[in-house]
């Protein structure tokens, strides 16, 4: 395992542990996580412990064109029943990530630490919130960092049925109309695959990835 210092630099994602795992130590400044995030890597580690980065092989995408929309949820957005904007409260989105009960999940992932780094990067522009209100009141949500061609998405909530997968399914549409290449998914879950995401290699991800970036200079 590779152990960052104050230098803003990763190994190669080919150096990853089996799950994943890349490297542990360093910080959670902007830069450093802009870094990762256009390399492929992403911080993910439980209160108490180091920051832990990882890569996963394979990688869960989706592919703006291949989002599957259900019947019944055709339905739901057709009748309005959310109001859905972006980036009106990201604080309160991470905030509700972090505090929503999961599956199998004892504590939270998104710490002070973690909130306060999203929140500066929301400040510059880089990490984007979708808010889905239901009678003035946030029913859900999501957010994760806008790359340019790349959305990476970090964690949704949901208090109201359908109010997260509302958010994503129209976060979606509008990455589809703006040309963006893919969602970054990070790592497979029945509930995105029902959506149309699937696993591809890392190092198929990491191509799409960086290509733009080298030709956009």
């Amino acid at each position: 395992m590779y152990l960052l210092d104050k230098d803003l630099v990763f190994p190669p994602v080919e150096l990853a542990s089996e799950e994943g795992l890349l490297a542990v130590g360093g910080d959670l400044s902007s830069e450093r996580l802009l870094l990762a995030y256009r390399h492929g890597i992403f911080p993910w580690f439980g209160k108490g412990d180091p920051i832990l980065w990882w890569s996963p092989d394979p990688r869960m995408v989706l592919f703006p064109e291949d989002l599957r929309v259900s019947s019944s949820m055709r339905k739901v957005l057709k009748r309005n029943s959310f109001e859905i904007t972006f980036n009106r409260d990201f604080p309160a989105v991470i905030a509700q990530c972090a505090s929503v009960s999961r599956k199998d999940q004892d504590d939270t992932w998104i710490t002070r630490e973690m909130k306060e780094a999203y929140i500066r990067l929301h400040e510059s522009g880089f990490a984007v919130s979708v808010e889905v209100w239901q009678e003035d009141e946030l029913a859900g949500g999501l957010y994760g960092i806008d790359l340019g061609h790349v959305f990476c998405g970090e964690s949704m909530f949901s208090k109201v049925s359908n109010a997260s997968k509302a958010g994503f399914i129209t976060l979606v549409e509008k990455l589809k109309k703006e040309n963006y290449k893919l969602v970054d998914c990070q790592v497979y879950t029945a509930h995105l695959a029902s959506l149309g995401a699937r696993e591809i290699p890392r190092n198929a991800f990491i191509r799409m990835l960086t290509g733009e970036n080298r030709t956009s200079g």
